[in-house]
């Protein structure tokens, strides 16, 4: 009996897909930014803000498996999500689904300011309309990923109770394209080696396509940060003309990333790329330490 609960706690788990988590970090941007790290009181609620799109974004997840669990149990991979193949019920999952968010209604509603309920809402109907719809568009369905984090941002400049600036908005949404793009390449690439179905906004795309869009994406990341980098009006608000010295960790993760996805064919998603090469894990660590240096060392 311990054991099949065990293995029914394991399977919901999984169909709340934590690893995804990572996305919400995107939250702490205007904390990190706004020089308010030291301000515990804007941290304690930039957490909160975190946890509920955590909440959020498992319920969103479940949803999508609701919506495509005949499609996915068609798919040789899919099939093997506890939804698709059994392990949890549909009617288990719309509890957990109905439970994550009312948990993520309740930390926004309770303990954060309203403009974070409204993001977080927002951030809801997105998805909703993501998996009904605009998924299976091609184009369209990476620009709904990327507005979603853009979302993220503005909660947590809600949360905190800062202006999020033009800067930070236009980069978030940049890196995200490109992120949603190495999405669709890595599908592609799954599909060019027989492991995966194409899925419906596939058809809207081919491997030249996606290899020259996001070498584009890349290109436009890098001039734009450059030029945030060496903004006078940011130079100002921050007080230190050496955030340049950031670029370097940018370029060099842009282009472990398309190494990774076109010398090496690598397949798995974003997320995972991130959680398991530890070049591109050191590459951030590194730009995170810079930043903070120039920002609350150099720039105090």
């Amino acid at each position: 009996m311990a054991g099949r609960s065990m293995a029914q706690l394991r399977a919901v788990v999984r169909l709340m897909r934590p690893h995804h988590y990572i996305k919400n970090l995107f939250v702490f941007m205007p904390l990190f930014f706004a020089h308010q790290l030291g301000d515990i009181q804007a941290a304690v609620s930039a957490v909160w803000a975190f946890l509920a799109f955590c909440l959020a974004s498992s319920a969103v997840y479940i949803f999508n498996d609701l919506h495509d669990v005949a499609e996915d149990r068609l798919h040789p991979h899919k099939r093997h999500r506890p939804l698709a193949s059994g392990q949890v019920s549909r009617c288990k999952a719309v509890g957990v689904m109905a439970l994550l968010l009312a948990g993520a209604a309740g930390l926004a509603a309770g303990l954060l300011p309203l403009g974070v309920l409204a993001f977080l809402g927002g951030y809801l109907v997105l998805n909703v309309a993501y998996t009904v719809f605009f998924k299976h568009m091609a184009v369209i369905d990476v620009m709904c990923v990327a507005a979603g984090f853009v979302l993220r941002v503005f909660a947590g400049g809600a949360a905190v109770g800062v202006e999020v600036s033009h800067w930070l908005v236009l980069m978030t949404f940049l890196l995200a394209v490109f992120l949603g793009l190495a999405k669709r390449w890595g599908d592609l690439m799954l599909v060019d080696n027989g492991d995966q179905a194409p899925r419906k906004s596939l058809h809207g795309y081919n491997t030249q396509f996606v290899a020259a869009a996001m070498s584009t994406m890349a290109a436009v990341v890098i001039v734009s940060y450059i030029q945030y980098t060496v903004s006078e009006d940011v130079a100002v608000k921050h007080g230190t003309e050496h955030l340049y010295l950031t670029t370097f960790w940018v370029v060099i993760g842009l282009l472990r990333y398309m190494q990774q996805a076109f010398v090496q064919r690598r397949t798995c998603p974003p997320t995972r790329m991130v959680l398991r090469d530890v070049l591109l894990q050191a590459v951030i660590l590194c730009w995170i330490v810079t930043f903070y240096f120039l920002l609350y060392v150099v720039g105090q």
